[in-house]
């Protein structure tokens, strides 16, 4: 079993960063492909970024050069730096792990966090 827990979500004006923060529980962790989606309200859960175990990254195209995947395995934790906001990154961001890829696409896994606010707006 899995258990992750994400932090770092907030308000920020247009052209701000955030890091979100998804700490995983559980000796496996570092074996797990690692992603973040997000939702915005009366729309899907999209994929934002992906990250495997080999380090290896995949980014939606709406947040190429912005936003970036990285994970700590000794500490169980994913990150998500997110640069240059634009309203249109207003969304609840959740994590995933133990997904699967078909080619360089990433599929869910079982394991979501709870999901953490990011609003972006002046």
């Amino acid at each position: 079993q899995v258990q992750l827990v994400e932090s770092g979500g907030g308000l920020v004006q247009p052209g701000g960063s955030l890091r979100l923060s998804c700490a995983g529980s559980g000796s496996i962790f570092s074996i797990y492909a690692l992603a973040w989606y997000r939702q915005a309200p009366g729309e899907q859960r999209e994929l934002v970024a992906d990250i495997r175990s080999s380090g290896r990254t995949n980014y939606a195209d709406s947040v190429k050069g912005r936003f970036t995947i990285s994970r700590d395995n000794a500490k169980n934790t994913v990150y998500l730096q997110m640069n240059s906001l634009k309203p249109e990154d207003t969304a609840v961001y959740y994590c995933n792990a133990g997904g699967y890829y078909i080619g360089d696409n990433y599929r869910p896994g079982y394991y979501w966090g709870q999901g953490t606010q990011v609003t972006v707006s002046s």
